[in-house]
């Protein structure tokens, strides 16, 4: 096999890897160190496998590819958040955010190029969908942002794509993440946010995931949240608040709803009324979400006001309610500003 038609050295499982030394002629444990070099310490080439003696290297490059994602710090925001550019093997580019607090750095991380599903408020939408990002394309984000110098506490799945139409590569890009022979990371610092897909919603919970789960919900009635996520006229509130009741069945966990306030259209008493009861089905925390004006998206940012009126009425209905400041809002880095289409790596 040569060149672009070799599979990816990280698309394959180390018991696959054991196999393909041993039917070359090479003992079992080079699966092992290779395995190493691919997720514990981060490789981004062949050459890098040091302890491979050169002809085992050589047989790795003859049969496989390695398609890694190139990180460049692309701009830092005067508040602290910096945005990083992916590029990618076949020229295509992602962003990713590195968000500091008092307590934690948090890396936001994404699933795909684009996005499929066209929300109205989101910059990544508009950008259409180019493709999935591999498991090692995912990891390599928490790489790269991990060799900026900065630790990171939590990892958010929350960039560009939704991480329920690429769910085998990010619960496999997690598994690396938090296994022993990967970064091992503690999978309580991970969180995956989706727009709400039922039947993967379900899936998820049949699986047990150890990591969290917030949902995108950002209006409580069909007649608003379709106007603004598409997806929604397919897969209505009910089916979505059925899946989320299966979810808490299954794991016994809260779930987190995500809900970005957008000036005079879900941030009024009514709104907040229609969101109160949606949460009745389940043990929820919300987090509300200062909204930056995506260009032609026609969406603004509601008032301090407002804000302060619809989190009182919430927590007068006894629901747990943070509010979530927009961070990195002036390099475009700010919850559904990331497009990944104007990035340059910095030498």
């Amino acid at each position: 096999m040569n060149g672009e038609a070799n599979p990816d050295i990280r698309d394959i499982t180390l018991a696959e890897l054991e196999q393909f030394f041993l039917l070359h002629g090479e003992k079992k444990f080079r699966a092992k160190q290779a395995h190493d070099w691919l997720w514990r310490k981060s490789c981004q080439s062949f050459d890098e496998m040091t302890n491979l003696r050169k002809v085992a290297r050589q047989l790795l490059k003859d049969h496989f590819s390695f398609n890694t994602a190139v990180a460049g710090i692309h701009q830092k925001s005067a508040d602290g958040t910096v945005k990083i550019g992916f590029r990618l093997h076949d020229d295509q580019w992602v962003e990713g955010v590195m968000i500091p607090s008092e307590d934690r750095m948090t890396a936001c991380i994404s699933s795909q190029v684009g996005c499929a599903l066209g929300c109205k408020f989101c910059a990544t939408g508009r950008s259409g969908f180019k493709r999935n990002l591999s498991a090692g394309e995912i990891v390599d984000q928490v790489t790269g942002m991990l060799g900026s110098g900065s630790g990171i506490s939590n990892i958010v799945f929350m960039g560009m794509g939704e991480p329920f139409l690429n769910y085998e590569n990010v619960k496999t890009a997690i598994e690396k993440i938090t296994s022993d022979d990967g970064l091992g990371m503690s999978s309580q610092r991970i969180t995956v946010s989706s727009v709400g897909i039922p039947r993967m919603i379900k899936k998820m919970a049949d699986d047990d995931p150890k990591y969290h789960f917030a949902l995108s919900l950002h209006a409580a009635t069909d007649a608003k949240r379709d106007q603004i996520i598409p997806f929604n006229l397919k897969h209505p509130i009910k089916e979505l608040a059925d899946s989320l009741k299966y979810y808490n069945q299954k794991t016994s966990k809260r779930i987190t709803i995500e809900y970005i306030l957008f000036g005079s259209f879900n941030d009024s008493a009514t709104d907040a009324q229609d969101l109160a009861n949606f949460c009745r089905n389940f043990p929820v925390k919300i987090n509300i979400i200062e909204y930056n004006p995506v260009k032609e998206s026609g969406f603004t940012k509601t008032s301090a006001e407002k804000t302060k009126a619809f989190v009182t009425f919430l927590e007068k209905r006894n629901i747990v309610v943070n509010i979530r400041k927009s961070r990195g809002k002036d390099i475009d880095a700010a919850c559904g500003q990331l497009a990944g289409n104007q990035l340059k790596i910095k030498n």
